[in-house]
Parts: C-alpha cells; structure tokens; sequence
C-alpha cells in the first residue's frame, strides 16, 4: 500500500485544554472521556490548603489536582484529541501558561452554582487569542441556568459556543469535545478565508 503523504499515516494531533476554576470536574471529565487511562496529578487536599485554598462551595471536596491531567480521545482515523486539565487553585496557575502552549482551543467547565469561579479561565483565554467554549456542567441539585444566561453572567461575546454537560459522561463529554472541534473548524476556515 502506497500512502501520499505522512497524513495518511499518522493522524492530525489536536492539543485541547480542559480547564476552569477549583472543582468544576475538569479531572472527571477527562477521566470519563479518555480513552486510555488517564494520567491524574490528584493529592488528598491536607490542612496545609486551609487559608491557601478557597474551599467555599467545594467544602466536601478531598482531593486536588497540583499539576495536570491527561488523557486522548481519538475522533477518527484523522484526528486524535489531546486533553490537559488545568490545576484550578490559585497558586498552581502559573502551569497554565506552560500548557496553553500549542493548545488549539479549550474547553471551560463552569460550575454554576459558583460562575464567578470561571472569570478568570476567561480572561485567561481571551487575552492569549485561544479559542474556547464554556461547558456548564449540571451537577446534581444546582439550579439549571440556560446557555444565554451563562452567556450574560460571564460577559462573553455570541460566537462563543456554550453548551450543557455532566462531566461524569462520557457521551456528554464527548459531545461537548465535538462542539469544539466544529468550532475550531468554522473559526479556522472564517480566518482563513
């Protein structure tokens, strides 16, 4: 078998961050959605965070990322996924910086019982030019706020995808990963034309 080019025999790699404030399931989501076993930085959160960390609405919370997760998710022959969450304590977003880079785009859970949680990842990517959507992930007993109110609430312009989820599922989470994919597509090809 004769292949054209290195396309045909690697496929594209997609760098995606999974990103968002403290406990918004960024670790959940990946883990639900990796194919591979996901490759987890969690620490049990110790007295040493009371006063370091905010705690407020995750009190129940045992563990923490403290440097990144992983995982890969292959779209199909051509494209294959690679996932970094992001630490969502303050004192860990110096690693941001270090894997936004080459990111093609990211994905930003937003609790919503805490939105003020998720200004920061927005500000984040807004100012570095990375593309991203915002993912409400619906957890369990927290009002259900509709994409436009969310919209509102974080001050984001209409081009910016925003969906539903429950990172807990990987259809979800997958769903929400093809949402970006086609958005990065549409962003690329108006740029490019």
């Amino acid at each position: 078998m004769a292949y054209e080019n290195d396309s045909d025999l690697f496929p594209t790699a997609v760098k995606v961050l999974v990103a968002g404030g403290f406990g918004v399931g960024k670790t959940t989501f990946i883990g639900s959605v990796s194919e591979i076993e996901p490759l987890s930085t969690e620490e049990l959160i110790t007295a040493a965070s009371i006063g370091t960390d905010n705690l407020a609405g995750v009190e129940n919370k045992a563990t923490t990322t403290v440097a990144f997760d992983f995982g890969r998710l292959t779209l199909d022959p051509r494209y294959v996924l690679y996932l970094f969450g992001t630490p969502g304590q303050d004192r860990f977003w110096f690693m941001w910086d270090e894997l936004s880079t080459g990111a093609l785009g990211a994905v930003i859970l937003v609790d919503p019982r805490r939105l003020e949680t998720s200004f920061e990842a927005v500000d984040f990517f807004e100012r570095r030019g990375i593309h991203f959507l915002i993912a409400i992930n619906e957890f369990d007993g927290a009002f259900r706020y509709d994409s436009e109110e969310v919209r509102a609430a974080l001050k984001i312009g209409p081009h910016v995808p925003v969906v539903l989820c429950d990172a807990r599922g990987d259809r979800s989470a997958t769903s929400v990963l093809v949402s970006l994919v086609q958005y990065l597509l549409t962003a690329m090809s108006s740029h490019s034309a």
